[in-house]
């Protein structure tokens, strides 16, 4: 499957938009079911407004019959966590032959394993807070204590607490101080057998969407990201009202037009394709950091994707429908 379709494959979408058959996938058994299935509500309803019809289904045992029975001209993916980004599903779709809007398979592994994601980012020349990756059994073989003072010689205080792998900042702590780091990193482990420990960088936090609509990846208006926590989390991302949102974010020209730059260049070097999220905090001297990157951007009404598309000009069904369109074009 081509990660980019020609340009022309856009312009018939109005034509074609009522033939074709589009399948959103969306639920998928983990922590962030439920942010999956509004994501995915959220775009048939979007796609409706567009005029395209679209069959919204779960990652089940009853999708491969399914769309076997009833071929999809393409689906688009709006599961979350593992099941929508870590290139597993992507990569039984590859199998059965079923067209996709999203980063191909091998793509989502790099970009899902937070660690390999920022050593190849920073290798293409993007700054990123420095890190430390480790399993339990590091912990619990040469002894917590002396792994937990290691690491705050290494990167100072304060740090952030986080899954080497998963989405919506589940599991994700700010550590101020030593005596709060063990139960960080006990509550982090719930989600994944790998903690990654990062500096913390005071600063304005970014997202920046990333979408190839047949011209080759361009960057969104940037959201300004302001929670009233301080922190991020997912109760932050989730509950209306917790926190703000700025777009265009409130940082000066040059700076948006770096951070929109490297988005790119971490789009392209992690070999993405079509849609992605980079998230990125600017620190006090102007310099954007790359934290993150997500291959299936939230799409629920509080998500940074849509409003970035909103903020760019566009509807965002028209978005989805295009890119549905473009990937349809292809397989055929």
């Amino acid at each position: 499957m081509s990660e980019t379709a020609p340009a022309s494959a856009a312009a018939p979408v109005g034509e074609r938009r009522n033939a074709l058959r589009a399948v959103v996938l969306a639920g998928g058994l983990n922590f962030e079911r439920e942010v999956s299935l509004s994501s995915g509500t959220q775009v048939v309803e979007e796609l409706a407004r567009a005029g395209l019809d679209a069959e919204i289904r779960d990652a089940d045992a009853d999708l491969l019959p399914g769309l076997a029975a009833a071929p999809a001209d393409a689906v688009f993916i709006a599961l979350h966590g593992a099941t929508g980004e870590d290139g597993a599903l992507r990569a039984v779709l590859d199998l059965a032959g079923v067209p996709y809007v999203g980063s191909p398979a091998a793509a989502c592994r790099l970009a899902w394993d937070k660690p390999a994601a920022k050593s190849v980012v920073r290798s293409a020349g993007v700054p990123t807070p420095d890190w430390v990756a480790l399993p339990h059994s590091t912990f619990r073989e040469l002894g917590a204590g002396a792994v937990l003072d290691l690491m705050v010689v290494r990167l100072g205080l304060p740090l952030m607490v986080k899954p080497a792998s998963g989405g919506s900042a589940l599991g994700v702590q700010k550590v101020s101080n030593v005596e709060e780091l063990p139960a960080a990193m006990v509550s982090c482990f719930a989600y994944g057998d790998t903690v990654m420990v990062e500096r913390y960088i005071e600063g304005i936090e970014l997202a920046i969407s990333v979408v190839d609509l047949g011209e080759g990846p361009q960057a969104l208006p940037a959201v300004e990201i302001a929670p009233a926590s301080g922190v991020f989390d997912y109760t932050a991302r989730y509950t209306p009202g917790l926190t703000e949102y700025h777009v265009p974010a409130r940082v000066p020209a040059d700076v948006a037009a770096r951070a929109a730059e490297q988005a790119v260049r971490v789009h392209r070097a992690l070999g993405l394709a079509d849609l992605s999220r980079t998230d990125a905090i600017v620190s006090p001297d102007g310099e954007v950091h790359f934290l993150e990157v997500n291959v299936s951007p939230g799409l629920t009404e509080t998500s940074m994707f849509p409003m970035a598309v909103e903020a760019a000009g566009h509807e965002l069904g028209e978005v989805l429908a295009q890119l549905l369109a473009r990937r349809a074009a292809v397989a055929r």
